[in-house]
């Protein structure tokens, strides 16, 4: 446990290095810059993760699950062969 200075009321407070602490003084967050840091990297992850041609969603069953990363598996395999050949057809002339 230590102490954190309020970047609201500049004063200080005591802090147990958890994000969601409150000043004691204004009942404001201590760590507003790291909420906003720790929102933007979920929002980046789930951006990541919606990028696949078939999203897997937590309500899906195993079945589904097992086809879709399939699907995704052979839509990888599929987009890398094509990544090569149009690479060999530039790389070939020049």
């Amino acid at each position: 446990m230590g102490q954190k200075k309020c970047p609201h009321c500049q004063e200080w407070s005591s802090w147990n290095q958890n994000i969601e602490d409150i000043c004691e003084h204004c009942g404001e967050k201590l760590s507003h810059l790291e909420l906003a840091r720790n929102q933007k990297r979920e929002e980046e992850r789930k951006a990541n993760e919606e990028k696949w041609m078939f999203y897997i969603q937590k309500s899906d069953p195993p079945f589904v699950v097992f086809l879709k990363k399939m699907g995704n598996l052979f839509y990888t395999v599929f987009m890398a062969i094509m990544t090569f050949i149009i690479w060999l057809i530039a790389a070939l002339p020049g």
